[in-house]
């Protein structure tokens, strides 16, 4: 998992880089599929429940699962969102980014700050002994009194032999309660913030999911380990 989490950390930041203003975001799922395949590793979300990617990119209000698309093209301004995960060995990994292109507003800069800043947050809770609740609350805390809010729709989650495994790893809570942290548990913790509303809904393609007020959003994501010494960042870049 350590060379999942080291692989999906370096194609990331590849496709971060060449996300450019006149980017279509099927040129960086392109470019994604080429990169996992460098690493001798397969595309974790093609084919996932029907998702028909390997990367999903999101853009200002979309939060998540956005589908690349030859004709949605990258712009100055654009909050940009991509989720990528990939398979090896019968094992996963899995990390998202959001991110600006080129010159963005103070506002979106403040959220972006605020986001990365509460996963920073969560990882912190990482040690042996604490509870889910306890990076819950850390990050709805953080976000709030920011004056943002946490998305109720979408958690973070266990991950290992499945993508998606429990537990369920919510963005809110309260501290003290929950599933007790233990040594050898791999976690994805991922804030998902918005700029208004916590309310988000699923567009026409059953995919794409967008804030409900149309306000900006974003979404980050390492993937973690509990070890006797705390936390170990598996998809540190």
């Amino acid at each position: 998992m350590r060379q999942a989490g080291q692989a999906v950390a370096e194609v990331l930041r590849k496709l971060v880089e060449s996300a450019k203003p006149g980017t279509p975001t099927k040129y960086l799922d392109d470019a994604a599929r080429q990169g996992i395949s460098s690493f001798k590793m397969e595309p974790a979300f093609l084919g996932y429940r029907g998702y028909p990617a390997a990367a999903c990119i999101s853009i200002n209000n979309e939060l998540v699962h956005g589908i690349p698309n030859p004709k949605k093209i990258i712009k100055e301004g654009d909050l940009v969102s991509i989720d990528l995960g990939v398979s090896y060995k019968g094992y996963f990994g899995d990390m998202a980014v959001t991110f600006g292109v080129g010159k963005i507003s103070p506002e979106a800069k403040k959220l972006l700050d605020i986001t990365r800043e509460s996963l920073d947050i969560a990882i912190e809770k990482v040690n042996p002994g604490n509870r889910l609740g306890d990076i819950s609350w850390a990050v709805q805390s953080f976000a709030e009194k920011a004056g943002f809010s946490v998305v109720r729709d979408y958690v973070g989650h266990g991950i290992g032999r499945k993508l998606h495994e429990e537990p369920q790893i919510p963005n809110f809570g309260n501290p003290g309660t929950g599933v007790r942290l233990v040594e050898g548990m791999v976690l994805c913790l991922e804030p998902m913030i918005n700029e208004g509303s916590w309310q988000v809904k699923t567009l026409k393609d059953n995919w794409t999911v967008v804030t409900v007020d149309g306000k900006l959003c974003a979404h980050f994501e390492h993937m973690v380990a509990v070890t006797k010494n705390g936390c170990e960042v598996l998809t540190k870049i």
